[in-house]
């Protein structure tokens, strides 16, 4: 991050709340546009300039090519300290639900991570839920201590009024009804390679975004 450069980009109003709203979720330029009623090209300088910065990174979705998500540069902890200075917290929800397409990977190890930082009730679910949880699921998991949900849950079956719904996958958040009112993590699927490697990174990724999720949370009480 390049300190001056990251202040001189955070004393926009819009900016900041922006690069604020990326403390809790990922979001696409259009996704941006329409929450603050910004003009395309000024989601785009808005956009260049937080990237430039340091703050944020963008990177396509794995869904459609041609979308691309803005998240927050959680790898340099002085960008993420800045943001977060004044930042508004998130009201207390009923629960959180953390959704993926087969509820095999993301969405449980998620739901795990959850439940070792905060007495919020979890959930997790898929759009197509596979039988069981993937064997390197299970296996890195048991790696780190972490205690999955073993059962299979189908998202329109699961999700009661009150949940706070976080897709953790591109698809889910891309295809999901519009009237599902959610937060979205570009989490890359661990899946296809089937790698310790590839599931420690989506434990690592999906851990920083948890862990900025509860401290908006305890700052909101």
């Amino acid at each position: 991050m390049d300190a001056l450069l990251a202040h001189q980009a955070l004393a926009e109003p819009n900016r900041l709340a922006i690069a604020q709203a990326l403390l809790t979720r990922d979001l696409s330029p259009g996704e941006i546009g329409e929450k603050w009623s910004l003009s395309t090209s000024l989601v785009a300088h808005h956009v260049k300039t937080l990237v430039e910065s340091g703050i944020a990174v963008r990177h396509g979705g794995e869904h459609d090519g041609r979308k691309s998500y803005l998240s927050l540069r959680r790898d340099d902890p002085e960008a993420v300290a800045l943001v977060a200075i004044g930042a508004p917290g998130v009201p207390r929800p009923r629960r959180v639900a953390f959704v993926c397409t087969q509820n095999s990977a993301r969405s449980k190890l998620a739901a795990a991570l959850w439940r070792q930082v905060s007495d919020v009730p979890v959930v997790d679910a898929g759009t197509k839920p596979s039988p069981v949880p993937h064997p390197m699921t299970v296996q890195t998991a048991l790696r780190r201590g972490l205690d999955i949900d073993g059962d299979m849950h189908q998202l329109r079956d699961t999700l009661v009024t009150g949940d706070l719904v976080i897709a953790v996958c591109d698809h889910v958040h891309e295809t999901l009804p519009t009237e599902v009112e959610r937060w979205h993590w570009s989490i890359p699927d661990p899946v296809p390679t089937a790698a310790v490697t590839s599931f420690d990174d989506t434990c690592d990724a999906i851990q920083t975004r948890i862990h900025d999720l509860h401290h908006a949370l305890s700052s909101a009480q």
